[in-house]
């Protein structure tokens, strides 16, 4: 199909591919992709859903906490969002100082509080359930008292949510019990630190109405805010998402903050409270594979989602989604919608209508949409959604150049094979940047050695260039996506992945010796 770059510039000027970080995203629930872990969630099958950065766990999370609470509440479901509003949130970093200062046992009880809270701001004092509250009253003054007698300040007052942190930390700062509960089932004993009536010898003694001689403990609010939900005839579903925009990666205090919430997340077990946690699988790996293990690690993970991870046939999809969710485009196209969402052969059809057949021309040439999937892999073969959808945005901006230096003549493809080049280029670059350098600075300096070597390395070489404890390095590398490794023969092979190829200005081919 040929077409009038003139027509076509007028197109591509208003069409809207969304954005890659899901928080910006204006057509995610036209473009929805609904995976495995989606279908998992909505049936209330699973509570942790792990998945690569760029996979779609925030994409899944702004699904059901921005479009699905209307569907989700004639169910009797409802559900409550952690309280962090955009990425790199300046409230939670506001207190990062303090948080270096918790213990992972602190942690528990900070999780405790906090999503205590979520439960009482969002829903108990919640203007949207208000209506389906009004015969719990009775419920409700009680689970006020648990928490109140549990130590929870100010509960009963409507706080934003800095008040909530200001006080979830001023708390353990008061409280240092040193008891051990047992959680329900056969979980195992924990020690919790906040729930309780004793003080450090250090600290001031009480005064008479702080005095609380009994022991409170977060079964018993627990337990109370289980009573509103049976007499409201509802299921309450908090949500925690983006743990890797609050604490610094692969720090101390990440470390312990997502042991305490993993931990913590256990003593809300209930058929009526869920807490549902998104979490990239690198940083579940760091938190539970530690020399000291992790207790009842089997039951946290009896309810977890398979890692997110995307076919080329759902990558496909994807693309074609967002193109349509334009309707004078599609209209432009000829495109039928109602078949791009229900048959998959269609789909492919649209996509070849947009894109040419393949990137670079010759017999043995990869399909465009293989092309891509390929070159987006990192070392561990995984693609996601977000590097995929930056390549598309970036080949759209740079053929709208293309079409506004010729307009008047023709095109072949509404994406060409030149803009398609660029749209890789330029996330190899954002990769390096936004990624390898910027998420791993402690291990820059050893994949900086590559830059302008070549694609692969014999053991022996990696050796050379990573030098004491290379083996160790290489594995990190290899962790993080920088590497594969496979064997030839009796040979180990490492691999840079395509993706790393332009940043680094990498040449195709094999060190096969030792550097000097």
């Amino acid at each position: 199909m040929s077409h009038s770059n003139k027509v076509l510039s007028g197109y591509l000027g208003e069409l809207d591919l969304g954005s890659s970080v899901a928080e910006y995203d204006s057509v995610l629930e036209a473009s929805r992709i609904e995976t495995s872990a989606f279908t998992d969630l909505l049936l209330d099958r699973v509570d942790l859903v792990p998945g690569t950065k760029g996979s779609g766990k925030s994409a899944l999370f702004r699904m059901f906490v921005d479009f699905l609470p209307g569907p989700l509440l004639t169910q009797r479901k409802v559900v409550i969002a952690h309280g962090i509003e955009s990425p790199g949130d300046p409230v939670f970093h506001a207190f990062s100082s303090r948080f270096e200062d918790l213990t992972e046992q602190e942690f528990v009880s900070f999780w405790c509080i906090y999503l205590v809270s979520l439960a009482n701001e969002q829903f108990v004092r919640g203007d949207r359930y208000k209506h389906l509250l009004k015969s719990s009253g009775d419920e409700i003054k009680r689970f006020q008292e648990a928490c109140m007698h549990a130590r929870i300040p100010e509960i009963e007052k409507k706080k934003s949510l800095k008040e909530i942190l200001e006080w979830s930390l001023n708390v353990l700062t008061r409280w240092r019990p040193k008891i051990k509960v047992e959680p329900p089932g056969e979980l195992g004993a924990l020690e919790l630190d906040l729930f309780g009536s004793s003080r450090d010898a250090s600290e001031a003694a009480p005064s008479p109405d702080e005095v609380d001689p009994l022991p409170t403990y977060i079964n018993d609010v627990k337990s109370k805010l289980e009573a509103i939900l049976a007499s409201a005839k509802l299921s309450l579903w908090l949500m925690v998402d983006r743990l890797d925009e609050i604490f610094p990666r692969r720090s101390n205090v990440e470390r312990n903050a997502l042991r305490g919430l993993l931990r913590a997340s256990r003593y809300f077990v209930s058929s009526s409270i869920r807490i549902k946690i998104f979490l990239r699988d690198d940083m579940l790996e760091q938190v539970v594979l530690q020399p000291e293990g992790f207790t009842a690690l089997t039951h946290i993970t009896a309810r977890q989602a398979d890692t997110l991870r995307w076919n080329e046939e759902q990558i496909l999809t994807m693309i074609v989604k967002r193109f349509c969710a334009n309707k004078r485009f599609t209209n432009y196209l000829a495109v039928n919608k109602d078949k791009t969402d229900s048959d998959p052969g269609y789909r492919k059809l649209v996509f070849e209508k947009i894109f040419p057949p393949t990137v670079f021309k010759g017999p043995k040439q990869s399909s465009t949409i293989r092309w891509i999937c390929n070159r987006c892999a990192d070392g561990r073969g995984v693609v996601t959604p977000r590097d995929v959808l930056d390549l598309v945005i970036r080949a759209k901006q740079r053929q709208a150049d293309i079409l506004a230096g010729d307009p008047d003549g023709t095109s072949d493809h509404v994406i060409g094979p030149e803009a398609v080049q660029y749209g890789f280029e330029e996330l190899s670059k954002k990769k390096k940047n936004t990624y390898l350098q910027a998420e791993f600075p402690h291990l820059w300096s050893y994949m900086d050695a590559f830059t302008g070597g070549k694609t692969e390395y014999s053991a022996e070489s990696i050796q050379a260039m990573l030098g004491k404890n290379w083996q160790a390095t290489a594995e990190h590398l290899i962790a993080v996506g920088f590497f594969s490794k496979r064997m030839k023969g009796r040979d180990e092979v490492y691999s840079i992945p395509y993706v790393y190829w332009h940043c680094m200005n990498l040449t195709r081919g094999k060190m096969r010796h030792s550097l000097q």
